[in-house]
């Protein structure tokens, strides 16, 4: 199973830490965001990745060039402005193929297993399987409700994670007014037809979306590695 990582977006809610450094490229513990996504993917058995960037992209691909140091084939979506996620999607479908992908958003922080993934089946009529966690602070109202490990629009809603299994499948009958567009506007139609499966992830996960979120991710994680 091949998987893409969203990694176009500008980072305006970072600054200025993102003026100079694409948010995908900020340390954690270290660390490049993104490369704990890879390095997650690579141990959970996935040996190829389609990565998009936008804004200071080429730090990212220059960092981490073809991903054969990183045990792992890289190709790059370039966007010379970014195109939404689901733009972002749309466009690098040809590099995806016709197999359901595993599809994550570079700034999030999470341990999910993503070797479970390897084990899903969403052939038809599912078109995709959505994360689903607690409500942060920051997203009260949550994003979708799951009954039945169905997604939907129910009264009690959760956060979607920004993890997923996606099938191409999905932007078959898709009517494009615009190259930018969010994939919230992709799955709609599917989840209002109960075509989208889910599950509630209870361990550790984190939006890296805001200087608050960052530094409190960065001392959480140190404390834990020094056994604070």
């Amino acid at each position: 199973m091949k998987a893409m990582i969203l990694a176009a977006g500008l980072g305006s809610r970072l600054q200025p830490l993102t003026k100079t450094v694409p948010k995908p490229m900020l340390l954690v513990c270290g660390k490049p965001l993104l490369q704990w996504h890879i390095e997650r993917l690579v141990r959970a058995g996935v040996r190829e990745v389609v990565v998009n960037t936008s804004w200071l992209g080429e730090q990212i691909q220059d960092y981490f060039g073809t991903g054969v140091d990183f045990g792992i084939t890289i190709t790059w979506s370039s966007e010379a402005e970014p195109l939404e996620t689901g733009g972002g999607i749309f466009k690098a479908l040809h590099l995806l193929g016709d197999d359901p992908f595993i599809l994550m958003s570079a700034d999030i922080w999470t341990d999910f297993p993503l070797e479970s993934f390897l084990k899903k089946n969403i052939d038809s009529p599912l078109s995709a399987h959505l994360v689903l966690v607690k409500n942060p602070e920051h997203n009260n109202g949550g994003d979708f409700s799951l009954e039945n490990y169905i997604v939907g629009y129910g009264q009690e809603r959760y956060t979607y994670s920004g993890i997923s299994i996606v099938s191409s499948q999905l932007f078959n009958s898709l009517k494009i007014t615009s190259e930018v567009f969010p994939l919230r506007e992709v799955l709609k139609p599917a989840i209002s037809s109960g075509r989208v499966s889910g599950e509630i992830y209870t361990g550790d996960w984190c939006d890296v979306g805001t200087i608050g979120r960052y530094n409190n991710l960065n001392k959480r994680l140190l404390e834990t590695i020094n056994g604070v």
